[in-house]
C-alpha cells in the first residue's frame, strides 16, 4: 500500500466573515492539492468561525455555512477534505464536520462531548450527538449520512473527533480503534493558555500510540472574535512518534502542515496490540468511492517539530498577535496608549514594537500593507512601522515625577513610537475647584484620598480618548490582573480604553516579563536595555503628593503576596481561613500582617465586582483567571465574606 499524503489546515477566520473566511478555505485547498495532499483536515467550525456566539441560534446561520459547503465542492475533486460547520438536524443544533471527496458530501459527523467551561458556550448553542446513533440529512435531495461515523476511502479508514471528544475520558477514539480506523483527525479550536501546546501534543502522540492509529491535529491561529487568541500548532503523529509539527503564532492567513504517512506500519502496531474486552461499539461506516487514493504519495516538505516555548515568550506572541489581530479586524488606525512610565504601559507599548517585528518578518512590507490597507506604511524597519501604529502620552500632575516622565519618553524614543506630553495639572484643579465650591469646603488628603486620587486619573482619559478619535484609532487599557481582583484601578480613568491586552497577567509576573526583556530578550528580536528605567522602580500610581511616597505595593500588599493569595481564593476556591493557614505554613509573613492581607483581599474582591464586569476586553491568557466573561463569574452584591472573615480575625 501506498504511503498517504495528509495535510492539517491552520487558517486565521473572523466570526460571520463569508466572503473572507470561503477564499481562506479556498486557498488552502488549492495549496492541498498543487502538493498532491489527498486527505486536508481544517479546523472546527471553519466555515462560519467558532466564536459566532449567540448567532449561532439563528435559522439563517446553518443555511448559509450549508450554502458555503455546497460551493466548496468542486474544489474536492481528487482530494478528501474535511471542514467544520454547524448543521441544522431535526430542530436541533449541532456541531459538524463534513467530509468531502471527489466534488461530492460523503457524510458529516457530529460532535459527542462539547466544551461549556471558561471561554467555551457550546452547549448554549449546540446538542451533542449520542454514541453509536447514526441518521441521513437531505442535502439537495441527496440523502448524507450523519452522526457517529467513519469513512472507508479505498481501505483507508479515518474517523473525526471533534476538539473535546479528545479530552475526555472515553473518548470517541476508543471506539474508532476498535472499528479500525487508520486515520484519526481531530478539527480544533483549541483557545491559548500557558503551556497548554504540550499537554495538547502529548494528547496526540499517545493516542497514536495507543489506538495504533494516525493522528492529526488542527487548529485555528490568531485573535478570531475579541478575547480568545489561538496558536495554531498543527500535528501529525502515527504509532506513537510526532511527524511533523507546524509553527505557531504566524501571522499569515492560512498555512499547512503536511506529512506522508505509511497506513501499513500503524496497522503492524495494531496487530500486536490486545483485541477489546467484550463487543466492540459498532459505527457506521461510510464507503467513498476515492480513486485519488490509489495515486503515489506526493513530496511534500515536511515541518520539523518544534522547540518548547517558554512562557516568556508565549506571552509576547500570543498578546502580539492578538494586538495586530485586533487592530485589522477592527479596522483601527493604530493604537493610542498612556505612557506612565511605569511597568504597565511600558509591557504594552513593548508588545506592541513586537507585533510590529513578527508582523513584517511573518508578511513584508507588501502582505502587511495588503492586512492594513488604511493605514500608510512607507517601510520595513520595525520602528517606523511601530512609528505609524503607536502614538503614546505621557499626563503630568503636580505629584508626577521626573523618573517616569524620563522613562516613557525613553522607552517610546527606543521602540520608534510618537510621543506628547501633556500637563493636565490645571483640569485637575478646574475639576477640584469646581467641587469645592458646591460642597462649600476645600477637599483635602486626610477626608478626601480617594476623590483626590480618582480626578487625577479620570481627567486623563478625555484627552486620550479625543486623541483616539482622531486618528481613529484603537485607545488601549493597561489594566493587568491584580489590579483587576482587587479593583486598584479608576474606573474612566486608568481603565479607560477598547482592549486591555495584559489584564489576564499578574502584576509580579509582569515585573519578572520586563526585567526579561531587559536584560536577555527574546529569540530574532533581542533585549531592550532601555527598560532599566522602568524596571529600576517601584511600582506607584503616582496620585499622592510626593512627600508620601507612594507605592502600589504599600496600598495593596506584595505582588508576589496578592497573585498567591488569588490563586488560592479564586482559582481554588479556598476560604480565607484555609487561605491564611496556607500562607502562614509557607512563612510568608508573620500571623497579624498574613490576617491583615488576606482581609484586604477578600474584602477588596467582594466590593470591586462591579469594576471587574466593566474592564475592556482583554485576551484570555490563563485558563484560571479573574475575567468573568471568560472564566470566574461573582455577584456584584454579596455579603463580602463577612463572617469568614470575623472567623480569621479571632484567631
Amino acid at each position: 500500500m501506498q504511503p498517504v499524503t495528509l495535510a492539517c489546515a491552520t487558517l486565521n477566520q473572523t466570526p460571520l466573515d463569508w466572503k473572507g473566511n470561503r477564499a481562506r478555505i479556498e486557498a488552502a485547498i488549492a495549496e492541498a492539492r498543487t502538493a498532491g495532499v489527498q486527505f486536508l483536515c481544517f479546523p472546527e467550525l471553519t466555515i462560519p468561525g467558532y466564536g459566532c456566539e449567540d448567532a449561532f441560534l439563528s435559522l439563517s446561520l446553518p443555511r448559509q455555512a450549508m450554502d458555503v459547503l455546497r460551493s466548496l465542492r468542486p474544489l474536492t475533486k481528487d482530494i478528501a477534505v474535511a471542514v467544520g460547520l454547524p448543521v441544522r438536524h431535526e430542530n436541533a443544533l449541532y456541531n459538524g464536520v463534513a467530509l468531502l471527496a471527489d466534488g461530492a458530501i460523503a457524510g458529516i459527523v457530529a460532535k459527542q462531548f462539547l466544551a461549556g467551561e471558561g471561554v467555551h458556550y457550546e452547549p448554549r448553542w449546540f446538542r451533542p450527538w449520542p454514541a453509536g446513533r447514526s441518521d441521513r440529512i437531505d442535502v439537495d435531495g441527496q440523502a448524507v449520512p450523519m452522526g457517529d461515523l467513519f469513512f472507508d476511502l479505498r481501505g483507508i479508514r479515518i474517523g473525526f473527533e471533534i476538539c473535546e471528544d479528545a479530552w475526555v475520558a472515553r473518548r470517541p477514539g476508543i471506539a474508532l480503534a476498535e472499528n479500525g480506523v487508520d486515520i484519526l483527525a481531530n478539527p480544533s479550536a483549541s483557545h491559548f493558555s500557558f503551556g497548554k501546546h504540550e499537554t495538547r501534543k502529548s494528547f496526540v502522540v499517545d493516542a497514536s500510540r495507543a489506538f495504533a492509529a494516525t493522528c492529526m491535529y488542527a487548529n485555528l491561529v490568531g485573535n478570531e472574535a475579541g478575547r480568545i487568541v489561538y496558536d495554531g500548532g498543527a500535528m501529525i503523529a502515527s504509532a506513537g512518534q510526532l511527524l511533523a509539527e507546524g509553527r505557531r503564532f504566524r501571522f499569515v492567513d492560512h498555512e499547512l502542515l503536511i506529512a506522508d504517512v505509511d497506513v501499513e506500519l500503524t496497522r503492524m502496531a495494531g496487530a500486536r496490540k490486545p483485541s477489546p474486552a467484550g463487543d466492540a461499539v459498532r459505527i457506521r461506516p461510510v464507503p467513498v468511492d476515492a480513486p485519488f487514493m490509489d495515486r503515489p504519495a506526493g513530496r511534500p516538505v515536511r515541518a520539523v517539530t518544534q522547540p518548547v516555548m517558554p512562557k516568556e515568550e508565549e506571552f509576547a506572541r500570543a498578546v502580539s498577535l492578538g494586538l495586530f489581530d485586533y487592530l485589522r479586524k477592527s479596522r483601527s488606525r493604530g493604537f493610542v496608549l498612556s505612557l506612565s512610565g511605569g511597568a504597565d504601559s511600558a509591557a504594552v507599548a513593548v508588545l506592541i514594537r513586537l507585533m510590529a517585528q513578527w508582523a513584517v518578518r511573518d508578511l513584508g512590507l507588501r502582505g502587511l500593507r495588503d492586512k492594513l490597507p488604511h493605514v500608510p506604511l512607507a517601510s520595513e524597519r520595525p520602528e517606523d512601522i511601530t512609528g505609524a501604529l503607536l502614538t503614546c502620552v505621557y499626563q503630568s500632575t503636580r505629584n508626577s515625577g521626573d523618573v517616569t516622565r524620563e522613562a516613557a519618553g525613553a522607552l517610546a524614543r527606543e521602540l520608534g513610537a510618537e510621543f506628547f506630553f501633556w500637563d493636565v495639572d490645571e483640569l485637575v484643579n478646574r475639576y477640584t475647584k469646581m467641587v469645592e465650591g458646591s460642597l462649600g469646603r476645600r477637599l483635602d488628603w486626610g477626608a478626601d484620598d480617594v476623590a483626590l486620587q480618582n480626578i487625577q486619573a479620570r481627567v486623563r482619559s478625555p484627552g486620550v480618548w479625543m486623541l483616539a478619535n482622531v486618528k481613529g484609532a484603537l485607545l488601549l487599557s493597561t489594566s493587568n490582573r491584580s489590579e483587576a481582583a482587587v479593583g486598584y484601578a479608576t474606573m474612566d480613568g486608568d481603565t479607560s480604553g477598547g482592549l486591555a491586552p495584559i489584564a489576564g497577567i499578574d502584576k509580579a509576573w509582569l515585573l519578572t516579563w520586563l526585567a526579561h526583556m531587559e536584560t536577555e530578550g527574546l529569540p530574532e528580536v533581542g533585549n531592550i536595555p532601555v527598560l532599566t528605567a522602568i524596571t529600576a522602580q517601584r511600582p506607584t500610581a503616582e496620585l499622592r503628593p510626593g512627600a508620601s511616597k507612594q507605592t502600589d505595593e504599600d496600598d495593596l500588599m506584595p505582588y508576589t503576596v496578592l497573585s498567591r493569595i488569588e490563586q488560592l481564593a479564586i482559582r481554588d476556591r479556598k476560604d480565607p481561613v484555609t487561605v491564611y493557614e496556607r500562607l502562614l505554613a509557607d512563612d510568608v509573613a508573620p500571623s497579624a500582617q498574613l490576617k491583615t492581607w488576606v482581609a484586604r483581599f477578600f474584602t477588596l474582591w467582594s466590593r470591586n465586582q462591579w469594576k471587574r464586569e466593566r474592564y475592556a476586553p482583554s485576551f484570555h491568557l490563563d485558563d484560571r483567571n479573574v475575567d468573568p466573561k471568560t472564566w470566574c463569574r461573582f455577584p456584584i452584591l454579596s455579603g463580602g465574606f463577612a463572617e469568614e472573615l470575623d472567623e480569621l480575625m479571632k484567631r
